[in-house]
C-alpha cells in the first residue's frame, strides 16, 4: 500500500482537506511544470513549432496509459467535459418517440445537452435508486430494465458523484450494446482513483476533466472515443486539427482531411504551454501511484473514520464492509434528519475541515494527501451533534 503523499503537496499540516471531488490540491511538481510553461510565455522566441504537437501528444498518451486504451489516437484533449458531451449531441441523431437513460440526481452537464431533443419528444428516463439500503444494486438493476429497443443514449458517470455509488458499467455497456444505444461515461469523479480499463468496459465514450481525481489543472480534460465516433463530426473546425498542420509553412494549403485518429475532437488551442506541462506532471504521478493503490489507501482512513463514528447519528450511505457496492475515494454519509446543516458547515469551518454537502449527503473525498488527523478532525465535528 501506498504511504501517505502529502509531503508532495503544499497543503498546511492545519488543513484538513477530504474534498477531492470537489477540485485537487496541486502537487508542487504540477506547479511547478505549469509555472515553468506560463513563464515560456515570456520568451516566445524560444517555443518552437513542434511543441504545439508533441506536448499534447504526450498528454493523451498518459491518459491512453491510465485507462489502458488501445493507442493514444483514440484519445483527444478537451477543456470540459461539456465540451465532450456537446461532440456527442451533436452526432448522435436521436428520433422522436425514442429514450435516453441516466439516473436521477445526474451531474448537470451530463444532462443539459439532451434538452433540445427532449423538447422534440425525446424522453428522458431517470432511474432512481429504490433501495436506499442496497443503492447500487437497486440502480443497476433500475438502468438495466430501463434500456430498451427504443433506446439512443446511456449517459452515466462512472460512479454517482453525489455518494460515490459503483455502477456495473460493464452490463450497463453490455445491455446498451444489445439495443444499439451509445453508451457515454463522465470519469470525472473517478478517473486517477479508481481503476478503470476502457477495453473491458467499451464505452462509446469516456470524458473525464483533469482537475478532480487526476490532480490536474482547471479547464483541461480528456475523452476517449469507440469506432462509432470514427466518421463524427467536431463542434469546431481548428487548424490544428487538419491533416498535415505540423507544417507551419503551409497552413495556407487548406486541408480537407483531419488529423489521425481523435485528434479532431481536440479543443482548439490545445497547446497550452502553462496547462498541459502541468496535467502532464500530473498523469505521471498516477501511474507511478497506481489508482488500485490510491483506492488501498483511501480504504484504510475510511475504515478508522467508520470505527469514530460507531454510535453516533451519521453513517455511511453505502455499508463500509460492501467494497463492491461504493467507491473509497468518494462516498457520502447521510445527513440525520433535522441537522442543522448552516451550523454543521460553520463547525467545518471552524475546525479547518473541508468537505461538501451534497444533496442528502456529507460527500467525503479522501486522497493519498490526507492522514489519520484529517479523518480524526471530521470525525470529531461529526461526533460534537447529538
Amino acid at each position: 500500500m501506498l504511504d501517505c503523499q502529502r509531503h508532495l503537496f503544499s497543503l498546511p499540516d492545519e488543513i484538513h482537506y477530504l474534498n477531492c471531488a470537489f477540485m485537487s490540491p496541486l502537487l508542487k511538481s504540477v506547479e511547478e511544470a505549469g509555472m515553468l510553461g506560463l513563464q515560456k510565455k515570456s520568451l516566445p522566441h524560444r517555443i518552437s513549432g513542434v511543441e504545439f504537437f508533441d506536448l499534447p501528444q504526450e498528454s493523451r498518451r498518459l491518459f491512453a496509459k491510465l485507462i489502458n486504451a488501445p493507442s493514444y489516437h483514440t484519445v483527444s484533449v478537451l477543456p470540459s467535459v461539456s465540451y465532450g458531451t456537446a461532440i456527442v449531441a451533436k452526432n448522435i441523431p436521436i428520433r422522436k418517440g425514442q429514450n435516453i437513460v441516466s439516473v436521477v440526481d445526474e451531474f448537470p452537464s451530463n444532462i443539459y445537452a439532451w434538452r433540445e431533443h427532449i423538447h422534440q419528444g425525446v424522453e428522458l428516463r431517470l432511474v432512481e435508486a429504490n433501495d436506499r439500503k442496497n443503492k447500487s444494486q437497486s440502480w443497476n438493476e433500475g438502468i438495466l430494465e430501463a434500456i430498451d429497443e427504443s433506446t439512443s443514449v446511456v449517459i452515466l458517470s462512472t460512479i454517482q458523484w453525489t455518494d460515490g455509488t459503483v455502477f456495473d458499467l460493464k452490463k450497463i455497456s453490455q445491455a446498451a450494446k444489445k439495443v444499439g444505444a451509445v453508451f457515454v461515461l463522465d470519469g470525472t469523479q473517478s478517473i486517477g482513483a479508481l481503476p478503470f480499463d476502457v477495453q473491458e468496459i467499451q464505452p462509446d465514450v469516456l470524458i473525464a476533466a483533469s482537475y478532480k481525481c487526476m490532480m490536474g489543472v482547471y479547464s483541461i480534460g480528456f475523452a476517449y472515443w469507440g469506432e462509432r465516433f470514427a466518421d463524427a463530426m467536431p463542434i469546431e473546425e481548428t487548424w490544428i486539427g487538419r491533416k498535415g498542420s505540423e507544417d507551419l509553412r503551409n497552413l495556407v494549403n487548406y486541408q480537407h482531411e483531419y488529423n489521425e485518429g481523435m485528434a479532431k475532437f481536440n479543443v482548439g488551442e490545445m497547446a497550452n504551454f502553462a496547462l498541459i506541462p502541468a496535467v502532464n506532471a500530473a498523469l505521471e504521478q498516477l501511474l507511478e501511484w497506481q489508482p488500485q493503490r490510491v483506492q488501498e489507501y483511501c480504504a484504510s482512513l475510511n475504515k478508522h473514520l467508520s470505527s469514530l463514528l460507531e454510535g453516533t447519528v451519521f453513517s455511511f450511505a453505502n455499508p463500509v464492509n460492501a467494497s463492491s457496492s461504493r467507491a473509497e475515494h468518494l462516498f457520502g454519509i447521510g445527513l440525520p434528519e433535522g441537522i442543522d446543516c448552516d451550523r454543521l458547515q460553520e463547525r467545518f469551518a471552524e475546525n479547518n475541515v473541508y468537505v461538501s454537502l451534497r444533496g442528502d449527503f456529507i460527500r467525503i473525498s479522501p486522497s493519498v494527501y490526507n492522514t489519520l488527523a484529517d479523518v480524526e478532525a471530521l470525525a470529531k465535528v461529526l461526533r460534537s451533534f447529538k
